[in-house]
């Protein structure tokens, strides 16, 4: 019984949960994750505004297609008409694969909207909105419950294993500086205020509608590629993003006004006969 394949199965388990526990309690002194990150920023009193962030896969788009898989795969287990089930899933798979591959802007959208009902029109003056609705039913593949559980659950992994890789490779933005996580502990990039630009790219506006959008950073240095990362609640972020700009632009300009002021105020200036 100690060595039959369910002992073993059982050891290599435990094995398994022992190693990662060990990995924990050595290496708790040295990870850095993107949550303590934005927990000892918060904290700081000396920063108002900051933004940490990090870069989702593109595969996370597909969350509608992941959900309809979920319900697709409960309506076949509910018997369920399997041909139109997978016609609608296909539909909304196109789309979410149009979503992600290409930038839908809003005149790219209604240009698709008009062209879309000009077809129906179309159809309807030939009598054939029928037999095209059904083309979807009959290009659908039938498939059982279990093969939409998996493209969820593969989808789902995909996304999750996006999220903890965001634990260690994030940026954290705050007025006097920009830096860049590479790694569990503390292997990264420190850049100045003044060697970084960034603006808000939501011209997508599908995705805009699912609350993503870009964050980009473009360095000073033209040898490097700007960073361009995939956000999720774009609106919060780009709000946090403007406030980070509004106080860097505010203190630029009091370093300004302090600097003519003691210009306007040394010596040669004030006392024209200090030179003398």
């Amino acid at each position: 019984m100690w060595t039959s394949n369910a002992a073993i199965a059982i050891y290599i388990a435990v094995g398994v949960v022992a190693a990662a526990v060990v990995a924990w309690l050595v290496l708790r002194g040295t990870v850095r994750t993107r949550l303590e990150t934005a927990r000892q920023i918060r904290d700081d009193p000396d920063i108002n505004e900051w933004l940490v962030t990090f870069n989702w896969t593109n595969k996370i788009l597909y969350m509608p297609t992941i959900l309809t898989s979920i319900l697709a795969g409960v309506l076949v287990l509910c018997a369920v008409d399997r041909a139109w089930v997978g016609g609608i899933w296909f539909v909304v798979f196109f789309v979410n694969f149009l979503v992600e591959e290409y930038e839908v802007n809003i005149k790219v959208l209604l240009i698709g909207a008009l062209c879309l009902a000009l077809l129906f029109l179309w159809l309807h003056l030939l009598g054939w909105v029928i037999p095209f609705l059904r083309f979807f039913r009959k290009i659908a593949v039938e498939v059982n419950a279990t093969l939409y559980f998996l493209v969820a659950f593969l989808g789902l992994l995909t996304i999750a294993i996006s999220w903890v890789r965001g634990l260690f490779y994030y940026v954290a933005i705050t007025p006097n500086y920009l830096n860049i996580q590479e790694g569990p502990t503390e292997t990264g990039e420190h850049i100045g205020k003044e060697d970084y630009n960034s603006r808000v790219d939501t011209m997508d506006f599908l995705e805009r509608l699912m609350g993503f959008g870009r964050i980009i950073i473009i360095f000073k240095d033209r040898k490097r590629q700007p960073l361009v990362m995939l956000v999720w609640r774009i609106k919060g972020k780009s709000a946090s993003l403007e406030a980070i700009r509004a106080t860097i632009s505010v203190e630029q300009h009091l370093s300004t006004v302090q600097a003519r002021v003691a210009d306007d105020s040394s010596p040669s200036k004030s006392d024209p006969s200090a030179g003398r």
